[in-house]
């Protein structure tokens, strides 16, 4: 059976979801300091040097989980919005 590494912000909004939220809440959402100095680190690496095919598929997650969380609150903030 093979091993999933997911990077430490792919877990914390798994963890955010999976504690129950609501638009307030994920309007308020961050990520924690060390997942943004991860993400920092690897896009400052990939313009000196390049990334690792395994860095280059950390940091496209990470992408994919900011653009998650920006349409989430822009969903969510028509919801608080609407009320």
């Amino acid at each position: 059976m093979t091993t999933i590494i997911r990077p430490k912000a792919y877990e914390e909004v798994v963890d955010f979801i999976a504690a129950g939220t609501n638009p307030g809440s994920v309007v308020a959402f961050s990520p924690s300091p060390e997942a943004k100095a991860r993400v920092f680190d690897l896009i400052e690496c990939e313009k000196r040097t390049g990334l690792s095919a395994e860095e280059k598929q950390e940091l496209d997650s990470y992408m994919q989980l900011e653009h998650i969380m920006r349409l989430a609150k822009a969903r969510a903030r028509q919801y608080l919005h609407d009320d």
